[in-house]
């Protein structure tokens, strides 16, 4: 007599949700901020993103290969986990940066930062970030080396040199919204970047709580610290990788904490971290540093803010 119900382990209904169409939808949320960053910075950005894409697919595919001992896994690569990897570690970089120095970035970030875990959804920090902080330290002239944006139709000439609002270039605010200024390539577009999580937001891969604790948190300490200036409230906001960490970066669904309470701890800490060091500490910017130091405490933060279970019973 066969059984009348069917059991097995939770979750019992599933959603049409997978980890690839989420992947895929990061991808298309990063395309305004990709676009912006090849109109304002050119060939060589247009160059520098396509590299770092299809290098982290391929370094991912080998490795499968490897791993398995044959292609039979390799498929993997068209999750669209790699791919979201190689464009968030190219708009990571400065617009001058070589292609040699992305494929290393997507190497440290899907060998060491991913696969040494285990793989997706087993990594403790967030892969990219972890590349961008080895090529730094690494390479630091070079992750240092500031563009001028190109002029409106001018994709093909040659950057100059310049230097980034934080680090003392004149631009106004509506500048650093539209992306007119020197920085990372995926960093310098508020309006774009403000496009791409509107998306992920209305398709529910993110949690508001993150971006908002995260931008929150920065925007009282630089008013506080600031004596109550609102000018420079927007100005830390909008200048640097503020908003991209915020919006791609902390909201990584792997290394960010699954309470809701929790995530709105998780963007409080990062944004307060990253003030801290821009205000106090010798670098300019600290949204690498600040992810991945809460990153590391997420296990805690999960620990101490999982809910209580319905019908607990507290036994003394």
């Amino acid at each position: 007599m066969s059984d009348k119900f069917l059991t097995g382990p939770s979750p019992h209904i599933l959603g049409g949700k997978s980890i690839s169409s989420i992947m895929w939808d990061v991808v298309i949320a990063l395309i305004p901020v990709s676009l912006v960053s090849v109109l304002y910075f050119g060939l060589h950005a247009f160059i520098l993103l396509i590299t770092s894409l299809v290098s982290a697919m391929v370094i991912e595919g080998v490795f499968m290969a490897i791993r398995h001992k044959g292609f039979k896994h390799a498929g993997v690569i068209f999750d669209g986990s790699a791919a979201v990897t190689g464009l968030l570690i190219a708009l990571i970089m400065p617009p001058t940066a070589p292609m040699w120095l992305v494929v290393i970035a997507n190497a440290v970030a899907i060998l060491l930062a991913k696969q040494a875990y285990g793989g997706i959804g087993n990594n403790i920090f967030n892969p990219a970030l972890v590349a961008r902080a080895f090529v730094f330290m690494a390479w630091p002239v070079i992750m240092t080396a500031w563009s001028n944006p190109l002029g409106l139709g001018n994709w093909f000439a040659d950057l100059t040199t310049g230097a980034t609002p934080l680090g003392g270039a004149e631009a106004s605010l509506l500048e650093m919204f539209l992306g007119n200024t020197g920085g990372c390539l995926g960093e310098t577009s508020a309006l774009a970047i403000s496009i791409g999580g509107l998306y992920l937001l209305l398709k529910g891969h993110i949690d508001w709580r993150i971006p908002v604790g995260f931008i929150g948190a920065a925007a009282l300490f630089a008013f506080f610290s600031s004596q109550f200036s609102l000018y420079d409230v927007a100005f830390n906001l909008l200048a640097g990788g503020l908003l991209f960490g915020a919006v791609f970066m902390a909201t990584d669904m792997v290394t960010s904490p699954t309470t809701k309470i929790g995530r709105l701890i998780f963007g409080i800490g990062c944004g307060l971290i990253t003030m801290f060091v821009r205000k106090f500490a010798s670098a300019p910017e600290g949204v690498t540093y600040a992810i991945l130091f809460m990153n590391a405490l997420v296990p805690l933060i999960d620990r101490y803010t999982v809910p209580k279970t319905f019908g607990e019973v507290k036994v003394s």
